[in-house]
């Protein structure tokens, strides 16, 4: 089984308490209380009812842990492998009563993170072949940034940065507030404190910007909503003129639409549909006598 970060891991715990609580509540599971005796054992199978991205088992196994500790939990396959429907992504054995009151809750962290790692599979398969990564966005679930970028990545995709801290975005509103000054925005950004090996970069919408931008050494250029030979364009500028600045594409960008932004020659191509709208992976847990 795939394992989290120590971050990850943390803002796991974090979920699992909160999603627990407002499942369980402070009675408990009323339904499997009055159904099943406290002694009861059982077996059930988490099972892939489509294809697609397995992510998330490290927190269906923290779910189970943290209901009881006594599940047994054993995963049959590795977050991001490709699940065919029907596959078995893990077991769980132990009390009957502990298996159901544990269900929803681990089904809900295997199925959006899942569906996050289908969905990003499905884009990184579009731009195979090119120099192009795909990349997610702020874009998340609140409180979830951190395990969504994990599924991201299980999906083969790549994380751009974290949040506000660890990286410098230098995007439209910025430069509003700079009179437009892309040069002088970048030279601030790498002058400030606290700064320094963070890379820069700044977001421009013509090729006039990208000028500058290539002027000021930026590390990174978000080509925003740039239409395909505006964006081959603007890769031949960059490789005249500051080759080792990376170009990134982002804004209309679909799965209709990747093929044509990765074949210009960009480096890396953002897309905030990956966590915003990716739908949840269908997966079952199917009880075994």
């Amino acid at each position: 089984m795939t394992a989290f970060t120590p971050a990850e891991a943390a803002a796991c715990h974090r979920l699992v308490e909160l999603a627990l609580a407002e499942d369980l509540g402070a009675a408990g599971d009323r339904t499997s209380s009055a159904l099943i005796p406290a002694d009861q054992p059982g077996r059930a199978a988490f099972v892939a009812r489509t294809a697609g991205v397995a992510a998330g088992l490290p927190a269906a196994a923290l779910v189970c842990a943290a209901v009881d500790p006594t599940i047994e939990f054993t995963p049959a396959v590795a977050d991001g492998s490709r699940l065919n429907r029907g596959v078995v992504l893990a077991t769980v054995a132990g009390s009957l009563r502990s298996i159901l009151a544990a269900e929803r809750t681990a089904l809900n962290f295997l199925q959006r993170l899942s569906g996050v790692a289908s969905l990003t599979q499905r884009y990184a398969d579009a731009v195979a072949g090119t120099r192009a990564a795909v990349l997610d966005t702020r874009k998340t679930t609140p409180g979830w940034r951190l395990l969504e970028k994990y599924a991201v990545r299980m999906g083969g995709g790549t994380n751009h940065r974290v949040g506000l801290y660890d990286g410098v975005l230098i995007k439209d509103n910025h430069l509003a507030g700079l009179g437009g000054d892309v040069r002088r925005a970048v030279e601030l950004a790498r002058a400030a404190p606290g700064n320094a090996g963070l890379p820069v970069e700044v977001e421009v919408d013509t090729l006039d910007q990208l000028e500058h931008a290539l002027a000021a050494k930026a590390d990174i250029v978000l080509l925003d909503n740039m239409p395909p030979d505006q964006m081959r364009a603007a890769v031949a500028r960059r490789d005249a003129v500051s080759p080792g600045t990376k170009l990134e594409s982002s804004g209309g960008i679909n799965l209709d639409t990747i093929a044509a932004a990765a074949a210009t020659g960009v480096d890396r191509i953002s897309v905030g549909a990956l966590t915003h709208s990716a739908p949840a992976l269908d997966i079952a847990l199917d009880y075994q006598p």
